[in-house]
């Protein structure tokens, strides 16, 4: 470490880009690769650089250009999604991914400053745990400030395969971001043990954490409802072609038709951005012209409730307008619920909203310059009013949440209003390999955390049922037309975090602080 630290002030260039490679290597560990010894090697090297830099200044500077490598590698995915609009040219996506992050760097950068300036040159746990600490809280800065972002806490890396949970079984006395946390303490344990030449003990360390991802989980509780979850894989090109809107729903209506007894209660999942009609009243009548069978929502949930059958109810994905004054103001990215009776049963509209997405922040700005939202359209979503639980009777109690709201931790329940089972719909044809691999692990984090089963339904996969400990009862990959016909899990017991929220993810980043703030100042008594 003493040649590093000598580098680092000689040979400053060599030494950034070290740390540029450093977060490349730990977004490694992140789906679909899902290398986490790497990616937990690479953290633990940077923590241990972080000690060696000349003042709290120079830590932060590593930390961003750690956070640049590790966000760009992390987000390629967004890169792809240009390539379905035809409002930019497509190559703008691989400059919109490191210019994020260029902000989204910010993070780690306060992460290790902070961490310097507190533990000063000092190597020892206490100042592991000062990192650790620090980093938690960067993580939950990072999940709102700005209206949040939120994707890939680092913590991702510690979710087990498929069929166990991995080291993420500690996240409901916890979070995610704290889990963060921990995730930092034992790769910079584990690297501090290889330095020391503690081999020993290094493989014993080892050989523990690799025990814990790949622990069996055990038997999980089921439930009594079915529930019959479609994934129609209508490819991005078709959704918003006129000229596929009857096809869509065919497909659509062909995975979803009653294989059991009639009458008997049964869920039928559809995904965000599925179907294109129109299912209130109250528009003006061009709007269903152009898009709901026959001109008329009428129609559309009657043939919607004659295709699925006597007791099953339908929770889908659809748009919803906004008029002000007879005049289009915007228009809410919505779920619905139809029931056999071709009424509406409820509805959600989604509230964390996607910038440059679903709307254009800076919109009398930006727009002159040429720039636009990625999803068709020249009118924003507008936010709804945040999570909400949907009684549905005999179809059970549904939390929602619609595509990009399932990666905030902390935000998808409501609290007051327990759910039986998250249903999340959506549409993740934009986002080529990595970023729909991503979102199903994040959707899993979310059912450890809250202790509920996760439903999720997409246009073109990954689709799944997810049990409360984050094990994938059913799935169906990446561009497979297909349907799930299950029995909804058992919601768990009411977990720590469920009650308190991110607000146990800060108390363990403040007792790590405190931990290491009394052990520094034993150390300079």
């Amino acid at each position: 470490m003493t040649r590093l630290s000598g580098l680092l002030q000689t040979r400053p260039r060599l030494y950034w880009l070290l740390t540029l490679l450093l977060g490349v290597l730990s977004a490694a560990g992140f789906a679909p690769l899902g290398l986490w010894p790497l990616a937990l090697f690479a953290m633990g090297v940077f923590a241990a650089l972080v000690p060696l830099c000349n003042g709290w200044k120079q830590a932060a500077w590593l930390g961003w250009l750690f956070g640049m490598g590790h966000f760009t590698f992390g987000n390629n995915w967004i890169a792809t999604a240009f390539t379905y609009q035809s409002n930019m040219p497509a190559v703008l996506g691989w400059a919109a991914v490191p210019l994020l992050s260029v902000y989204l760097a910010v993070y780690p950068a306060l992460a290790a400053g902070a961490a310097r300036a507190l533990a000063g040159e000092r190597r020892g746990m206490a100042a592991v745990l000062a990192f650790a600490g620090f980093w938690i809280i960067s993580e939950w800065l990072r999940s709102w400030v700005f209206t949040g972002y939120s994707w890939n806490p680092f913590s991702m890396v510690l979710l087990g395969p498929m069929d166990r949970p991995g080291l993420a079984a500690m996240v409901p006395w916890m979070g995610t971001y704290a889990l963060s946390g921990i995730a930092v303490l034992l790769a910079a344990g584990l690297v501090r043990l290889l330095v020391e030449r503690r081999w020993t003990l290094a493989a014993l360390a080892a050989v523990l954490v690799a025990a814990g991802m790949y622990w069996p989980a055990g038997k999980g509780e089921d439930g009594t409802l079915a529930v019959t979850l479609v994934q129609p894989d209508i490819r991005q090109a078709q959704l918003n072609d006129s000229r596929f809107y009857e096809a869509n729903f065919s497909r659509l209506a062909e995975l979803s038709l009653p294989q059991g007894e009639a009458g008997e209660p049964r869920l039928v999942l559809w995904p965000e951005s599925g179907m294109a009609d129109y299912l209130e009243e109250g528009y003006p009548q061009r709007y269903y012209d152009r898009t709901t069978a026959l001109g008329s929502p009428e129609f559309a949930r009657a043939r919607i409730a004659r295709t699925l059958g006597e007791g099953a109810l339908l929770l889908t994905g659809g748009q919803r307008l906004a008029f002000e004054d007879g005049r289009l103001a915007g228009a809410y990215n919505s779920v619905l619920a139809v029931d056999d009776d071709a009424r509406i049963a409820g509805i959600y509209s989604k509230a964390h909203l996607v910038p440059y997405g679903e709307y254009l922040p800076m919109r009398a700005i930006l727009e002159p310059l040429g720039l636009s939202r990625l999803v068709p359209g020249a009118i924003d979503f507008l936010p709804g009013p945040g999570p909400q639980t949907l009684d549905l009777g005999a179809h059970g109690k549904a939390g929602i949440q619609v595509c990009y709201e399932i990666i905030f931790s902390g935000q998808v329940v409501d609290r007051g209003h327990r759910p039986d089972y998250i249903y999340t719909g959506s549409n993740d044809g934009w986002f080529g390999m990595f970023g729909p691999r991503q979102h199903f692990a994040q959707a899993r984090m979310r059912a450890i955390e809250e202790g509920l089963p996760v439903l999720r339904s997409t246009t073109t996969g990954i689709s799944g049922i997810i049990d409360s400990r984050g094990v994938v009862r059913a799935s169906i990959p990446a561009h497979r037309a297909d349907r799930i016909d299950a029995i909804v899990p058992a919601a768990g017991a009411v977990t720590p975090f469920a009650r308190l929220g991110n607000m146990l993810a800060l108390g363990w980043a403040l007792a790590f602080l405190l931990i290491a703030f009394v052990a520094l100042r034993q150390t300079d008594s």
